[in-house]
């Protein structure tokens, strides 16, 4: 069994990822700054597990040795993100260095979560990997998009400067339990508008589209990409490609939730991307990686679980 280290243990992604990976034995150090996860995502398995409270663009803690290192600390939503862009952006950058020094001294294979934002508003659609993107440098959301490209840069230059072995993926939307029911993104917006019986806020005319991957399809991505041999890299796109307009999600959750709410619209936030759907061709190719949980399942799922916190307010 494995040590791993992994930075942004305590948010979404990390807290699921922390899950399998218990499951599977290894033992594990979550670290987290909590600037957006919560101790409430690992509450059920701190005790199997090590928590270090830190931020990583500080430098780090002894830690000792570790065979893997996964690295998803950065806010991830438009508000979070935004909320400080200057250190959001060295998170990405001022990060990563510090990631990839630690994965340098100790020999860990090294994985970056990266995001499909590196595509910016695109050009081109559906989006490959080998795709260079159309991102606006000094916008309100440059921060995340060219923090993001930056981190990729450093990751593939540390792997040629000191053959290293790295892993990169490029995640397209994600929902499920454990979303921040406040972080702005669309999915945990519009069910916990509908659960609370409010108006579903829809940016601009609704038609623009995104493709939705449930959590467990993500992570089960995560898990293949890092097994594989050190040849391969990524970067590679995971995300469900099935594309919907944000009515069709609106009309998808008043369904689910049985709550007939009314639409609200609001104008279009600054660069907000128009569409956004993967080629996953890769991670079939090279992962036999597909997602097996559609919209329609993962939304009720995720329904139930935002029910629950409802409930208990």
């Amino acid at each position: 069994m494995k040590r791993i280290l992994v930075a942004g243990g305590a948010g979404f992604l990390g807290s699921h990822l922390i899950d399998r990976l218990v499951e599977q034995g290894h033992t594990i150090v979550c670290m987290d700054n909590l600037q957006t996860g919560t101790m409430a995502n690992i509450s059920h398995i701190l005790d199997k597990i090590q928590f270090v409270q830190h931020d990583i663009i500080e430098p780090f803690p002894e830690l000792g040795q570790f065979d893997e290192i996964y690295n998803l600390a950065c806010p991830a939503s438009p508000i979070h993100y935004q909320a400080d862009p200057v250190h959001t952006f060295k998170t990405s950058v001022v990060g990563a260095l510090n990631i990839l020094e630690l994965a340098r001294k100790t020999g860990a294979k090294v994985f970056q979560a990266s995001t499909s934002e590196v595509y910016g508003d695109p050009l081109v659609h559906p989006q490959p990997e080998h795709y260079w993107g159309h991102v606006n440098p000094i916008g309100i959301r440059s921060c995340y998009d060219e923090g993001k490209r930056g981190a990729e840069t450093l990751f593939f230059d540390y792997a040629r400067m000191y053959d290293m072995e790295i892993k990169v993926v490029r995640i397209f939307n994600t929902y499920g339990p454990r979303m921040d029911a406040k972080d702005g993104r669309v999915v945990s917006n519009f069910i916990v508008q509908s659960l609370l019986k409010k108006p579903l806020t829809i940016y601009g005319h609704g038609k623009q589209t995104r493709s939705f991957c449930y959590v467990d399809d993500l992570i089960e991505g995560f898990l293949r990409l890092m097994a594989t041999t050190k040849e391969v890299t990524g970067p590679v796109n995971l995300g469900n490609p099935n594309e919907f307009t944000m009515l069709e999600l609106a009309e998808k959750v008043v369904k689910w939730t049985g709550n007939n709410t009314p639409l609200q619209f609001k104008e279009l936030p600054q660069d907000d991307p128009k569409q956004r759907q993967p080629v996953i061709d890769e991670a079939y190719r090279v992962l036999g990686w597909e997602p097996q949980i559609m919209l329609d399942e993962g939304l009720q799922k995720t329904i139930a679980y935002f029910a629950s916190k409802v409930q208990e307010r």
